[in-house]
């Protein structure tokens, strides 16, 4: 058994009794996902037979159809499209916006500059690389007041005729702000639509899934994606994402993943259904482990005399924990301890390195039996000030504390606090 300094194992102890009510708290929102879950999975009479696998053109998937009215429900939408095809997240959102979008429309985001791996997919007019931009689609963006909340005068300055879509990233990124809760999402339809109410509001949900009892489809939001490996797959589903939310737009989705004319109706399954329902009955539970690890990531590293946010008694809508350092030294520091303490890849030590997709060199534990699955405990952070660490999941609450008591010897031997 690995030995802790008594301090730092003290400094848990004390979290972990500080954080008792808010665990209760998470426990209840849990309790009323999972049901949820469990009646979308009775209403569609779900079998057995449901998680056969398919081949070829697989018309007819029965299980496939049921996955996607499954959904639908759970996230209070009227349609979805759950795939293993989606490669990302990234794939998944961008399939999502070319397939409602259209060269002349515009494209707009009202919580700044999205996340580092979007950056390329919207592109740059005439770069030559299938972009958004380089399909003649225009994008602005609106960023933030210092405060963190949405500059109205700017997003109005920015709607006009063209502007068809709306973006909002639900999570922070790689931003030291607060991620936006369900509540506040649905305050920013009803803005949006005042100004445009023939847009379509896009809503990024990666990391978000489950962390409250709604979704944002459950509060006017036209359009969500997500990625099957972060909070809805459960840690189960091998790949995959989904789209939910108006018939129409979901359908225009499909037909960008497939082809025109052929959208929804096809795309064998080759043997990931049964992980996929399954992962989807296990989500809320594991997502609850992973939020309750968080709380106590927060309540530990400001016991520890470290900036974090949200703070451990703040309100959470997402999976991530930003932890602020004060130097390149402790920020890597901390995220090779978390790769330490993985069942799987525990012996590897992550370096900084030049990730696709991202703008500066990136540093990540990811110790995970599903690649890049960041349900499962892991942590990133681009090496470049604020040094600031994201981290994120945990399948169970008990390896996020065994990840941060690793974390913080780390540190400890390393004379970094």
């Amino acid at each position: 058994m690995t030995a802790f300094s008594a301090e730092i194992v003290k400094w848990i102890e004390e979290a972990e009794r500080q954080a008792e009510a808010k665990f209760r708290e998470i426990d209840s929102i849990v309790d009323r996902n999972q049901w949820k879950v469990i009646e979308a999975f009775q209403k569609h009479q779900v079998s057995d037979y449901h998680f056969a696998g398919s081949t070829g053109y697989a018309y007819n998937d029965r299980g496939r159809e049921v996955l996607d009215l499954v959904y639908a429900d759970v996230f209070g939408a009227e349609a979805a499209l759950v795939r293993p095809h989606f490669a990302s997240g990234t794939h998944t959102i961008a399939t999502a916006l070319f397939g409602v979008l259209r060269p002349g429309d515009g494209l707009l985001y009202i919580t700044g500059r999205p996340y580092d791996t979007l950056h390329k997919v919207i592109g740059k007019p005439g770069d030559g690389t299938g972009s958004l931009q380089d399909f003649g689609i225009r994008y602005n963006e609106a960023a933030l007041l210092e405060d963190g909340t949405i500059d109205w005068e700017t997003v109005a300055s920015k709607i006009d005729e063209r502007t068809k879509v709306i973006g909002i990233q639900r999570s922070r990124g790689y931003d030291w702000r607060d991620s936006f809760t369900v509540a506040q999402i649905g305050e920013m339809v009803a803005r949006v639509k005042e100004l445009k109410p023939d847009c379509i509001v896009f809503v990024d949900n990666c990391y978000g899934e489950f962390t409250e009892e709604r979704e944002p489809t459950q509060v006017g939001v036209d359009l969500i994606a997500g990625s099957l490996i972060k909070n809805p797959g459960g840690g189960l589903a091998e790949t995959g994402g989904y789209i939910c939310g108006r018939a129409r737009l979901v359908e225009l989705a499909s037909y960008r993943l497939t082809a025109p004319g052929i959208g929804a109706e096809v795309g064998a399954m080759l043997g990931t259904t049964r992980g996929i329902y399954q992962g989807l009955f296990l989500a809320p539970t594991a997502v609850g482990q992973a939020v309750k690890g968080a709380v106590l990531a927060a309540a530990v590293f400001e016991r520890a005399g470290f900036d974090s946010r949200p703070r451990w008694d703040a309100p959470r809508t997402d999976l991530i924990q930003a932890i602020s350092f004060s130097g390149p030294e402790q920020l890597i520091a901390f995220v090779q301890g978390i790769q330490r303490a993985a069942a799987v890849d525990g012996h590897v030590v992550p370096e900084p390195w030049d990730m696709p997709g991202y703008e500066h060199p990136v540093i990540m534990a990811a110790g995970t039996f599903i690649q890049g699955g960041s349900l499962e405990l892991s942590a990133d952070a681009p090496i470049r000030a604020p040094y600031t660490a994201y981290m994120q999941g945990g399948l169970t609450y008990s390896h996020v504390k065994f990840g941060l008591l690793t974390a913080l010897q780390t540190m400890k031997d390393r004379k970094l606090f």
